[in-house]
Parts: C-alpha cells; structure tokens; sequence
C-alpha cells in the first residue's frame, strides 16, 4: 500500500487510474508549462543530460518530478517497485526551482530509496515489514540529508526483500508483508533479485533518475545484475550508514544504484564522507572524493591488469559464463591485460565459511535490538516482540514466507570471544590471504567475474533458486565492487562484476565505465507476460 497526501491508494486503485494518473491528488494540476512533454522524452537521460536541459531552461525540477511521479503511477502496478511516494515531492522540487540556482550536483533529480534508509517527511521507514508501518524518524539518515544538500528530490522508498533478506531462509527475492512482490521489468515472472530489489527495478524501468541500495552479501550487485543497471557496493565506511536500518555492520554498505556508471560516480560522490553517526566511517578520511567522474575514462581498460578468479566464481551458470566471456573479450579488445586464470586462493573456504553465520547472527541480533529499542513509536522493541507480532500477523507477514530467518538468530547465542574470533578469520580469508593475496601476486588492479546468472522464476511457495554469484569475497572483506550490464540470456540480463582491494573505487568505476562504452549493453526493458499476476 503506497502512502498518498491525505489518502492511501491501493494498488489496485493505482492500476484503475490507468493513464489518467495525471488526476492523482498528490500530483495536483498539471502546470501550463508541462503541456508540452512528449512520453518517454526523458526515459534513459542521465544526470548530466537532464541537469544540462536545466540549465539550458528546457526543463526544471517540478517538471522532471512530475514525469517520475506519472510513469510511477502507470507503470509500478505491473512491478510493485515503489512501497511509496512522497507526498511533499512536488513540493521539494518547486522550492529547489524558486531558489533561482543549483544547489549541488543533483539539483532537480528525483532519486528513490530503499526502504531502509530513514527521511524526516511523511514517508515511513519500515524494511518493509508491517511492523514498523507507523515509523516516521525524526531525522534524515546522513545519505539522505546529504542527497538533499546535493539537491535531489526524494521521490519514495522502494520495495526489498523484507528485513533486506533476513526474514527467511529462503530466498524470495523483493517479497514484503508491506509492498508485495516485485517484479523483474524485464519478463514480470522473473525475480528482481535480493535485496535491494525495488531500486533496481525502478531504476531499471525509469521510474526516478537513479536510486539508492544498501548491501551485505550481494544485495546491490545481485539486482543490478538482474535488471540491467549499474551497482556500486562501497568498501564499508565510505559512505555513512547513519540512520539506516541495520543488518549486519562489519559487512553493510551504502551505495547508488543507476543507469549508467557516470550517473553511479556522481551520485556516489555526494554520498561519501565521514559520518559522525558511523564510526566505520573515520577510516574514510583523506580516502574519499566528493567528484568520482574524474577517474572515468574511456580508455581506462588500456594497459590494466585484470584477473579472472575461475574457482567458484564461474561454472554455476552456462549463460553466465557465456557472457563473462564475451565481455573478457571486449576488455582484452579495449587494452586491458588479461590474467586468466587468477583464482581468489581461499575462495572455496569463503564460500562454506562456519564463522560468516557466526558473525551474522551476532551483529544482526545486536545491531536491530538496539535499532528497534531505539526508535520513536509504537512498535516491537526487540527481536522477540518482532518474532511474536509476525506469528501475531501471519495471515499477512507470514503468508508466503516463514519467518525461520529471524527466528534462527534469536536462537542463536555466540559469544563475543567466539564472534571477535570468527571475524577475524573472516577478514583474514577474504582481505589478506584472499583478494588482497591474488591482485598482489598478479599486480592486477582488479578482477572481473559475472555477478550472477540469469534471474529465477519468482516462487512464493519455495522460495526463488539461487544458484551462485560473485558478492561473497568482497562482502566479507567489506570491499568494493561494481555491477555493469554485460549481457543478456533468452532475454535476462547478467551483469559483470569488478572487484577490488579496499578504497579502490577509483579504479572500479574507471574501469567499468571504459568497458560500458566499449561494450553497449544496456537496453530498456521490455515487461513481457504483463498477464502474469499473484
């Protein structure tokens, strides 16, 4: 159910406007200089166009608004993308337009949010559970104060996997007691992937110029493979987790979410800093950029050393494979030095690895206790109240899913000596004697594997298959890594992952932004079996 000024709208009242969206209370009268936008005029524009027609006097904040909130209001019941708008974004945008000058490098641009990441307004933040549906924070998480300082317009909140995946042992990617089922734009029976899946849809079907993701294994790299979009996973303390919904803290990042890997370096570039409310982040200083377009470079593949990890990391999917070959062969094409194969040594180990569920129960526990005691309203206070209210609420929360996620870590109980033990080795595995371990025996600057493969059918019964994928290495070591579209199976799109040591976003986005042009992947979605319902 999306929130609206003064009313809630129904999904099925939404598709009942159809394309008379334009009468929707919270979009007011259409203004006389709107008049003149032809559909899809501004579909695929980037930041850089988009703020260019600013300037030129073309187009303006509330305009721009205006077509996201009407393609939102068209085109979302198909995908179940956006939990909810913002009933004040009209307003934000006509205020950015009498301030008579740009305030920052996102002036005018309506951007989306995972519903994880708290706003000071009348939306709700609530990890898409319905326990948490009266939750509205007093105060902006930093990446989203910081998104306003740079002058985007917050738009609405997106769907996920409810608890960003935490909820099931299972994977029902982009399902949620509160926003339903998400739906890959691309064939509407496909899973988005979890568990940024609402952003990478609607950014996918230009729903808002670009979107916010928060990842701890894989959830902004994995639907940004499955719905044609740039991800970027920050090393953790990049950008401030602040208000955020927590997860699990040595491995949660912040990162954009967008069409292109110049709008993702943008957006990136006004997200980073130190953030007094994360102290992860103090190791950041003097590591950030506010301007990462600088280090793109369309020949930035020429002369790098790019390794390809073979164990674990391919084999999973044929398509997958396929394409990762494909696009190893467009960077060898575009100069790059190929390094194949360059296998992460302990890659095997990082993959069945006893203390990863060690270190996830212990901080997910700890770090969503202290959230929900923490919280204004009227809400469960702790893990146990959470567990009790689903049971409480089942015909609802647990209709499709069972909640044995969180059930599992309630009853689990580590120790702070067996957690402090099992991270380290975790860190030592995936850091040292894992990727920092091949990029320094190679000299490589990166390596690049697919993210994942083809997306599944969505199963609300069984859970989707999920059968493999690259976020592990760097989720663990909390590096970064970058999605880019690379291909496409039967229709399905797989992405390209580039993966790093710590603080190497630099080089990430330099190098995926070289192979993008060279490459030419991206293409809008094309929503077949639009008769397929739940």
């Amino acid at each position: 159910m999306r929130h609206t000024e003064g009313t809630h709208a129904t999904r099925r009242n939404v598709l009942a406007l159809g394309t008379a969206a334009a009468a929707a209370p919270w979009l007011g009268a259409a203004p006389a200089q709107a008049a003149d936008v032809r559909p899809g005029e501004f579909d695929e524009l980037g930041i850089t166009e988009l703020r260019g027609l600013m300037t030129r006097g073309r187009l303006d904040a509330e305009r721009l608004t205006r077509h996201y909130l009407e393609r939102i209001e068209r085109i979302d019941p198909l995908l179940h993308a956006v939990i909810e708008v913002n009933p004040d974004a009209l307003r934000e945008a006509r205020r950015l337009d009498a301030s008579g000058r740009p305030r920052g490098p996102l002036h005018g641009m309506p951007v989306l949010l995972k519903d994880l990441v708290e706003t000071a307004d009348r939306m709700h933040t609530t990890a898409g559970s319905l326990a948490l549906e009266g939750l509205r924070p007093a105060r902006d998480a930093t990446v989203a104060a910081r998104l306003r300082a740079a002058g985007a317009v917050i738009l609405g909140k997106t769907n996920l996997s409810e608890w960003a995946g935490g909820l099931s042992l299972t994977h029902h990617a982009g399902w949620s007691a509160r926003g339903g089922q998400t739906r890959n734009p691309y064939k509407l029976d496909r899973s988005p992937n979890e568990s940024s899946s609402g952003t990478g849809v609607a950014v996918a079907a230009n729903l808002c110029v670009a979107g916010i993701g928060t990842e701890t294994n894989g959830s902004i790299i994995d639907p940004s493979s499955a719905n044609c979009v740039v991800g970027v996973k920050p090393t953790v303390g990049l950008v401030g987790r602040g208000g955020v919904i927590p997860g699990v803290p040595s491995q949660d990042s912040v990162g954009p979410m967008a069409r292109t890997v110049r709008d993702a370096a943008i957006m990136l570039g006004t997200l980073v800093g130190v953030d007094g409310r994360d102290p992860a982040t103090a190791a950041s200083r003097g590591r950030f950029h506010r301007d990462y377009t600088r280090f793109l470079d369309v020949d930035g593949l020429r002369g790098a050393r790019i390794g390809v990890p073979r164990t674990v990391y391919y084999g999973y999917s044929d398509h997958a494979d396929e394409i990762a070959e494909r696009a190893i062969g467009v960077l060898r094409a575009a100069g790059a030095v190929i390094v194949d194969p360059a296998d992460i040594p302990t890659a095997e180990q990082l993959e069945d690895l006893p203390g990863s569920m060690v270190v996830q129960a212990y901080e997910f526990k700890r770090a969503l206790n202290t959230y929900l005691a923490g919280a204004g309203g009227e809400h469960p206070r702790d893990l146990a109240e959470l567990i009790a209210f689903n049971r409480a609420h089942a015909d609802r929360e647990l209709r499709y899913v069972r909640q044995d996620g969180l059930e599992t870590v309630q009853g689990l109980d580590f120790s702070e000596r067996e957690y402090r033990e099992a991270l380290a080795t975790n860190r030592r595995l995936s850091r040292a004697e894992g990727i920092d371990a091949v990029l320094r025996r190679h000299r490589l600057d990166a390596l690049v594997m697919p993210t994942s493969g083809p997306p599944a059918k969505i199963d609300l019964i069984r859970g989707d298959t999920y059968g493999g994928g690259a976020s592990t290495p760097a989720a663990l070591a909390g590096y970064p890594a970058v999605s880019v579209p690379a291909g496409f199976a039967f229709g399905l799109p797989v992405g390209l992952t580039f993966m790093g040591t710590a603080w190497s976003e630099p080089v990430l986005l330099r190098l995926a932004y070289a192979y993008e042009r060279a490459s030419g992947v991206r293409r809008v979605p094309t929503y077949r079996g639009a008769d397929v319902g739940f």
